[in-house]
Protein backbone atom coordinates (compact mmCIF):
# COMPACT_ATOMS: atom_id res chain seq x y z
CA UNK A 1 0.00 0.00 0.00
CA UNK A 2 1.35 3.41 -0.97
CA UNK A 3 0.67 5.59 2.08
CA UNK A 4 1.75 8.66 0.12
CA UNK A 5 -1.82 8.67 -1.20
CA UNK A 6 -3.00 9.86 2.23
CA UNK A 7 -1.07 13.09 1.76
CA UNK A 8 -3.38 13.94 -1.14
CA UNK A 9 -6.40 14.20 1.18
CA UNK A 10 -7.21 17.85 1.85
CA UNK A 11 -7.54 19.22 5.39
CA UNK A 12 -7.66 22.51 7.24
CA UNK A 13 -5.92 23.61 10.45
CA UNK A 14 -8.19 24.36 13.40
CA UNK A 15 -8.10 24.99 17.14
CA UNK A 16 -10.72 22.89 18.94
CA UNK A 17 -11.65 24.10 22.43
CA UNK A 18 -13.79 22.44 25.08
CA UNK A 19 -14.53 22.34 28.80
CA UNK A 20 -16.70 23.66 31.60
CA UNK A 21 -16.61 24.80 35.24
CA UNK A 22 -13.25 26.50 34.83
CA UNK A 23 -11.57 23.55 33.12
CA UNK A 24 -10.83 24.53 29.53
CA UNK A 25 -8.34 23.49 26.89
CA UNK A 26 -7.65 23.72 23.20
CA UNK A 27 -5.74 21.69 20.65
CA UNK A 28 -4.80 21.74 16.99
CA UNK A 29 -6.97 19.53 14.80
CA UNK A 30 -6.98 18.93 11.08
CA UNK A 31 -9.87 16.52 10.77
CA UNK A 32 -13.10 18.54 10.81
CA UNK A 33 -15.84 18.41 8.21
CA UNK A 34 -19.48 19.29 7.70
CA UNK A 35 -21.81 16.31 7.92
CA UNK A 36 -25.23 17.83 7.15
CA UNK A 37 -26.66 21.28 6.39
CA UNK A 38 -30.16 20.97 7.86
CA UNK A 39 -29.65 20.75 10.73
CA UNK A 40 -26.08 21.97 10.42
CA UNK A 41 -23.70 19.40 11.90
CA UNK A 42 -19.93 18.87 11.84
CA UNK A 43 -17.61 16.05 12.89
CA UNK A 44 -14.14 16.21 14.47
CA UNK A 45 -11.62 13.46 15.19
CA UNK A 46 -9.83 13.70 18.56
CA UNK A 47 -7.23 11.39 20.09
CA UNK A 48 -8.46 9.69 23.27
CA UNK A 49 -5.24 10.57 25.13
CA UNK A 50 -5.71 14.30 24.61
CA UNK A 51 -7.04 16.52 27.40
CA UNK A 52 -9.49 18.10 24.94
CA UNK A 53 -11.04 14.66 24.37
CA UNK A 54 -11.65 14.35 28.10
CA UNK A 55 -13.29 17.79 28.24
CA UNK A 56 -15.56 17.15 25.25
CA UNK A 57 -16.79 13.95 26.93
CA UNK A 58 -17.32 15.90 30.15
CA UNK A 59 -19.14 18.90 28.71
CA UNK A 60 -20.81 17.51 25.54
CA UNK A 61 -19.84 20.61 23.57
CA UNK A 62 -16.92 22.09 21.64
CA UNK A 63 -15.86 25.08 19.57
CA UNK A 64 -13.71 25.21 16.44
CA UNK A 65 -11.61 28.19 15.31
CA UNK A 66 -10.43 28.23 11.68
CA UNK A 67 -6.81 29.42 11.47
CA UNK A 68 -5.44 31.86 8.89
CA UNK A 69 -2.27 31.26 6.90
CA UNK A 70 -0.67 34.02 8.97
CA UNK A 71 -0.82 31.98 12.18
CA UNK A 72 2.81 31.60 13.36
CA UNK A 73 4.32 28.22 14.12
CA UNK A 74 4.86 29.17 17.77
CA UNK A 75 1.09 29.61 18.12
CA UNK A 76 0.37 26.30 16.40
CA UNK A 77 3.05 24.62 18.48
CA UNK A 78 1.44 25.70 21.74
CA UNK A 79 -1.87 24.11 20.84
CA UNK A 80 -0.43 21.18 18.89
CA UNK A 81 2.64 19.96 20.77
CA UNK A 82 2.04 20.89 24.42
CA UNK A 83 -0.27 19.29 26.95
CA UNK A 84 -3.14 21.24 28.50
CA UNK A 85 -2.82 19.16 31.65
CA UNK A 86 0.54 20.83 32.27
CA UNK A 87 0.01 24.41 31.02
CA UNK A 88 -2.85 26.85 30.47
CA UNK A 89 -2.81 27.15 26.68
CA UNK A 90 -5.42 29.92 26.73
CA UNK A 91 -3.58 32.13 29.24
CA UNK A 92 -2.09 34.61 26.76
CA UNK A 93 -4.55 34.09 23.92
CA UNK A 94 -7.39 36.39 22.89
CA UNK A 95 -10.67 34.54 23.39
CA UNK A 96 -14.37 35.15 23.80
CA UNK A 97 -16.94 33.09 25.66
CA UNK A 98 -19.46 31.70 23.22
CA UNK A 99 -23.09 30.64 23.42
CA UNK A 100 -21.99 27.23 24.74
CA UNK A 101 -19.87 28.93 27.47
CA UNK A 102 -16.75 27.47 25.83
CA UNK A 103 -13.85 29.87 25.14
CA UNK A 104 -13.44 30.55 21.42
CA UNK A 105 -9.89 31.30 20.23
CA UNK A 106 -9.83 34.58 18.27
CA UNK A 107 -6.09 35.04 17.67
CA UNK A 108 -5.30 34.27 14.01
CA UNK A 109 -8.86 32.95 13.53
CA UNK A 110 -10.83 33.79 10.38
CA UNK A 111 -14.05 32.08 11.50
CA UNK A 112 -15.45 29.91 14.26
CA UNK A 113 -18.33 27.63 15.09
CA UNK A 114 -19.79 26.17 18.26
CA UNK A 115 -21.43 22.80 18.58
CA UNK A 116 -23.35 20.66 21.02
CA UNK A 117 -22.47 16.97 20.95
CA UNK A 118 -25.16 14.74 19.45
CA UNK A 119 -23.23 11.56 18.60
CA UNK A 120 -19.84 9.91 18.79
CA UNK A 121 -18.06 7.01 17.13
CA UNK A 122 -15.28 4.97 18.72
CA UNK A 123 -12.42 4.61 16.21
CA UNK A 124 -9.80 2.90 18.35
CA UNK A 125 -7.18 5.55 19.13
CA UNK A 126 -9.61 8.37 18.27
CA UNK A 127 -13.23 9.33 18.77
CA UNK A 128 -15.25 11.03 16.07
CA UNK A 129 -17.51 13.58 17.74
CA UNK A 130 -20.54 14.84 15.80
CA UNK A 131 -21.97 18.16 16.93
CA UNK A 132 -24.99 20.28 16.06
CA UNK A 133 -23.98 23.86 15.25
CA UNK A 134 -25.46 26.41 17.66
CA UNK A 135 -23.50 29.46 16.52
CA UNK A 136 -20.93 30.48 13.91
CA UNK A 137 -19.36 33.65 12.52
CA UNK A 138 -16.76 34.96 10.07
CA UNK A 139 -14.00 37.08 11.60
CA UNK A 140 -11.73 37.82 8.64
CA UNK A 141 -11.44 37.47 4.88
CA UNK A 142 -7.87 36.16 5.14
CA UNK A 143 -6.97 32.88 3.49
CA UNK A 144 -7.56 29.79 5.67
CA UNK A 145 -4.55 27.66 6.43
CA UNK A 146 -4.72 24.26 4.77
CA UNK A 147 -2.84 21.18 5.91
CA UNK A 148 -0.82 21.30 2.68
CA UNK A 149 0.20 24.91 3.38
CA UNK A 150 1.14 23.97 6.94
CA UNK A 151 3.43 21.23 5.64
CA UNK A 152 4.93 22.76 2.50
CA UNK A 153 5.19 26.45 3.45
CA UNK A 154 5.36 26.39 7.24
CA UNK A 155 7.39 23.18 7.41
CA UNK A 156 5.05 21.71 10.02
CA UNK A 157 4.61 18.08 11.01
CA UNK A 158 1.74 16.04 12.40
CA UNK A 159 1.82 15.41 16.18
CA UNK A 160 1.93 11.73 17.18
CA UNK A 161 -1.66 11.99 18.44
CA UNK A 162 -2.98 13.41 15.16
CA UNK A 163 -5.27 11.16 13.09
CA UNK A 164 -3.01 11.79 10.07
CA UNK A 165 0.29 10.90 11.82
CA UNK A 166 2.40 8.19 10.19
CA UNK A 167 5.74 6.90 11.49
CA UNK A 168 7.11 7.03 7.97
CA UNK A 169 6.40 10.76 7.70
CA UNK A 170 9.99 11.91 8.14
CA UNK A 171 11.05 9.55 5.37
CA UNK A 172 8.34 10.72 2.97
CA UNK A 173 10.51 13.14 1.03
CA UNK A 174 8.58 12.94 -2.23
CA UNK A 175 6.33 15.77 -1.02
CA UNK A 176 9.11 18.22 -0.22
CA UNK A 177 12.44 19.41 -1.49
CA UNK A 178 15.65 17.98 -0.10
CA UNK A 179 18.01 20.92 0.50
CA UNK A 180 21.51 20.47 1.86
CA UNK A 181 21.88 19.90 5.60
CA UNK A 182 18.28 20.00 6.86
CA UNK A 183 17.91 19.44 10.61
CA UNK A 184 15.02 17.75 12.40
CA UNK A 185 13.60 18.56 15.83
CA UNK A 186 13.77 15.35 17.87
CA UNK A 187 10.78 16.49 19.95
CA UNK A 188 8.12 17.35 17.36
CA UNK A 189 9.61 16.42 13.97
CA UNK A 190 9.82 19.97 12.58
CA UNK A 191 12.37 20.15 9.75
CA UNK A 192 14.54 23.26 9.50
CA UNK A 193 15.02 23.88 5.78
CA UNK A 194 17.94 26.26 5.09
CA UNK A 195 16.37 27.28 1.80
CA UNK A 196 13.28 28.56 3.64
CA UNK A 197 14.79 29.62 6.94
CA UNK A 198 12.44 30.59 9.76
CA UNK A 199 11.08 34.06 8.90
CA UNK A 200 8.76 34.06 11.92
CA UNK A 201 11.78 33.45 14.15
CA UNK A 202 13.99 36.02 12.45
CA UNK A 203 16.05 33.51 10.44
CA UNK A 204 16.26 34.51 6.79
CA UNK A 205 16.22 31.97 3.94
CA UNK A 206 19.68 30.69 3.09
CA UNK A 207 20.98 30.51 6.67
CA UNK A 208 22.63 27.20 7.50
CA UNK A 209 21.43 25.49 10.67
CA UNK A 210 24.97 25.65 12.07
CA UNK A 211 24.90 29.44 11.75
CA UNK A 212 21.64 29.96 13.64
CA UNK A 213 22.14 31.60 17.08
CA UNK A 214 22.12 29.11 19.98
CA UNK A 215 19.25 31.09 21.51
CA UNK A 216 16.95 30.07 18.62
CA UNK A 217 14.25 27.53 19.49
CA UNK A 218 12.01 25.24 17.47
CA UNK A 219 9.18 27.35 16.01
CA UNK A 220 6.69 24.55 16.60
CA UNK A 221 7.34 23.14 20.07
CA UNK A 222 9.90 25.55 21.54
CA UNK A 223 12.65 22.94 21.95
CA UNK A 224 16.24 24.19 22.21
CA UNK A 225 18.50 24.17 19.15
CA UNK A 226 20.44 21.34 20.82
CA UNK A 227 17.42 19.06 20.35
CA UNK A 228 17.88 19.13 16.56
CA UNK A 229 19.60 16.36 14.63
CA UNK A 230 20.88 16.30 11.06
CA UNK A 231 18.35 14.56 8.83
CA UNK A 232 19.67 11.26 7.53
Amino acid sequence: MNKAAFYKITYGIYVVTAGQNGKFNGQIANTMFQVTSAPATVAISINKENYTHELIKLSNKFAVSFLAEAAPMTFIGTFGFKCGRNIDKLKNVKIKIGATKVPIVLDYAIAYLEAELISELDCGTHTIFVGRIVDADVLSQEEPMTYAYYHKVKGGKAPKNAPTYMKEELAAKSEQAAPAAPYVCSVCGYVYDPAKGDPDGGIAPGIRFEDIPDSWVCPVCGADKSKFEKEQ
